[in-house]
This record gives structure tokens, sequence and C-alpha cells, in this order.
């Protein structure tokens, strides 16, 4: 396991240098069937990403954001090259590279390195969570009042019927705040705020943050308390986590 968290860890590093190369940088902003950006940097990250991996593990599949799934997938790497990319072409440092190895559909490593802010966040199965190699844990905060709450997107939660419970907790949190993606996850699993409120996403978004919080002593469910990868998320410390579970049921 540990040349395999070795590997993803200088990969990602590696694909987010690529990344740098475009931040700021006013890049070409394309649109996806489905609406979303993407740009130069988003496709040559997943690039490297992809011809490290193969050229490494040539019997490893791949799951990744901008080209779909290629190999077997019982034992794959998760791409996301650039998580959060409204925040990259913007210029706001909070996206990342995120990348994971599953082993029959379970993440074992997961690497949420963030570039443009020199903050890297990993963990392997059994083997807890680091912040740029110092170990990390959740928040022990058990109160709302001094809980820090972290959302994707506001319009997500209206979309999704999630709101009225997410204005319930805000209302009783010391602060709301939009540090979204990848990013408010490992906020989550670093101990910096108390949960994170995803309520739309991608399996590449997930699977590498699923195991940090999980090994940081988090909890990481959807919004029925469910462990497992959804296309929905909460991240929450395990003091936190019935009360703020609890207003979506």
């Amino acid at each position: 396991m540990n040349e395999l968290l070795t590997f993803a860890l200088n990969a990602a590093d590696e694909a987010g240098q690529i990344t740098l190369k475009y931040f700021r940088q006013d890049v070409t902003v394309e649109l996806k069937s489905d609406d979303s950006p993407v740009t130069i940097a988003d496709r040559e990250a997943e690039r490297y990403l992809r011809e490290t991996i193969a050229k490494k593990f040539p019997n490893h599949g791949i799951l990744g954001e901008e080209e779909g799934t290629t190999g077997d997938q019982s034992e794959r790497w998760v791409i996301d090259p650039i998580d959060g990319t409204k925040s990259f072409i913007c210029g706001v440092p909070l996206y990342g590279v995120l990348l994971s190895y599953e082993r029959d559909g379970e993440p074992m490593v997961g690497v949420s390195h963030f570039p443009a802010l020199g903050e890297t966040v990993w963990a392997k199965k059994g083997g807890g969570a680091s912040l740029n190699g110092k170990p990390c844990r959740v928040s022990p905060v058990g109160e709302l009042s001094r809980a820090t709450l972290c959302v994707g997107s506001h319009t997500s939660l209206e979309d999704t019927g999630k709101m009225d419970g997410f204005m319930k907790l805000a209302r009783q949190t010391r602060a709301a705040r939009t540090w979204g993606d990848a990013y408010g996850h490992c906020l989550v699993a670093t101990g910096r705020t108390e949960a994170m409120i995803d309520p739309r996403v991608s399996y590449h978004d997930l699977s590498a943050v699923s195991l940090i919080v999980k090994e940081a002593g988090g909890r990481f469910t959807n919004f029925k308390g469910e462990e497992g990868i959804y296309h929905e998320a909460i991240s929450c410390n395990a003091a936190l986590f019935n009360q703020v579970v609890g207003v979506f049921a």
C-alpha cells in the first residue's frame, strides 16, 4: 500500500503543477454536455495522470472525469483532474487534484492535492489521514453553536429540496461558508470545519475524500446517514453527525 500511496502523491503533485501553468491565465472555458465547465488544464492534467498510471500499473483500470472508464474496474484509479473547475476559472485557489486507488469499489488510497494552496491531504485504508505529512483528525466540537458549516452550492440545495434543512443548521452554527467541493470535505478531515454539505456530486468527486474523512475519524454518508459513495454527501465530525444528518431525515 505504501507504494500506491507514494505513487499517488507524486502523480497528484505533478498533475497539480500542470494546472498551475494555466491558473489565473485567462484560459478558454468550454462547456460539456451537462453545461459544466472544462479547460485545457483539466484535460492536460487528466491525460498526464492516465499516461502515468498506465505506465506504472498497466493492469489497473481508470475512471476519470474527462475521459470516462478504461480497463478492468475491479482494480482502478479514480481521477478528478480539477475538482472545483469553477473556482479555478475564477482564479480562486480552492481547487484540487483528486486521485484515489480502489479495489472492488472500495477506496484504499486517497489523495486531495490543492496546488495553489500548497496543501495535500491523504489517507490509506487503516492508516489514518495526514495533511502535508502530519496526522490530521476531525474536530472534537460537539455543539452546533461552536461549529462551522460548509456547503458546495446553494442552488443545488434548493434544487434537491435540502435548503430548509441547511438553513436550520446554519442558523444554529457559528458560521456557514461556501468553501465547497473537495476542499470543504478536507476542511472537515483536518478539523478546521465541522461539516460539509454536498447535495449534488459525481463519483469522481468523492472517492478520495470519502476515505480521507473516514480515516480522520469522521463520518461520510448520504443525507440519510448511509455510508457509501452516492450522488450526494455529508462529511461531519463524529460528535455532531447525528444532529447534522437529523435535520434532513
